[in-house]
């Protein structure tokens, strides 16, 4: 891509300190945040399980940039309006989850909310080509959904076809897996423009020492900036 694209840290709450969510999403919105991200998982589509509805409403109070919530959940349309209530701004679901994706996304637009749609590992980049009109962001997730901290999957490929689909439309393409200095660079050459990262930025910090989520978070900018336009 020439075009050089304005890069957006999104780091996951799913790696800060479970007993002080309000001052940690505080703490990474002031060292430089763009978006905060919120994994949803159910136990039954991914192995582990996290926030529901009341959480996420929770969370929103202390969010003042976009709230970013990732569904890991099956199904997941009887769940759009709840979290459309909780406050997401961005509303992702995976392609993967269940029969009738396109009528997903209409419904995530319906309420009110950005649409969003994930794609595992194992899942190619055309499971998405006739949805992209009705999309504002694919997730391409570089590690199998569950836990974070895991091993990043390199999918420079996809992102490539993904960005060549895409155009001219204005539609994000999010990267969510082992994201750091050393492997966002290549996610950004490829095309993406938004980075989840989670131990990368709450590694060696504290909402008492926050200054190293902002190191952090620095060191993933810069690294991803420099490619950029690649």
């Amino acid at each position: 891509m020439s075009m050089r694209r304005k890069i957006r840290i999104a780091p996951s709450i799913l790696s800060a300190d479970f007993a002080d969510f309000g001052r940690e999403i505080r703490a990474i919105e002031d060292q430089g945040a763009d978006w905060v991200h919120v994994d949803v998982m159910d136990g039954h589509f991914v192995p582990n399980l996290t926030f529901g509805p009341p959480a996420v409403a929770a969370f929103r109070k202390h969010v003042r940039t976009v709230m970013d919530v990732h569904l890991m959940i099956a199904p997941v349309d009887p769940w759009i309006d709840a979290y459309a209530r909780a406050g997401a701004d961005i509303l992702t679901a995976h392609v993967e989850a269940g029969p009738h994706i396109h009528r997903t996304l209409q419904a995530i637009r319906g309420a009110g909310m950005k649409a969003g749609v994930a794609l595992n590992p194992g899942t190619p980049a055309e499971a998405v080509e006739h949805l992209l009109d009705l999309t504002d962001l694919i997730c391409v997730m570089t590690v199998n959904p569950g836990f974070g901290g895991q091993k990043f999957i390199d999918m420079s490929a996809k992102v490539r076809r993904l960005r060549a689909m895409i155009g001219d439309r204005p539609v994000h393409v999010e990267i969510d897996g082992g994201m750091d200095p050393v492997t966002a660079p290549l996610m950004v050459a490829a095309g993406a423009d938004v980075l989840v990262a989670g131990s990368a930025v709450f590694k060696g910090g504290s909402v008492d020492n926050p200054g190293v989520y902002g190191a952090n978070i620095r060191a993933i900018r810069a690294a991803a900036e420099g490619a950029a336009g690649a």
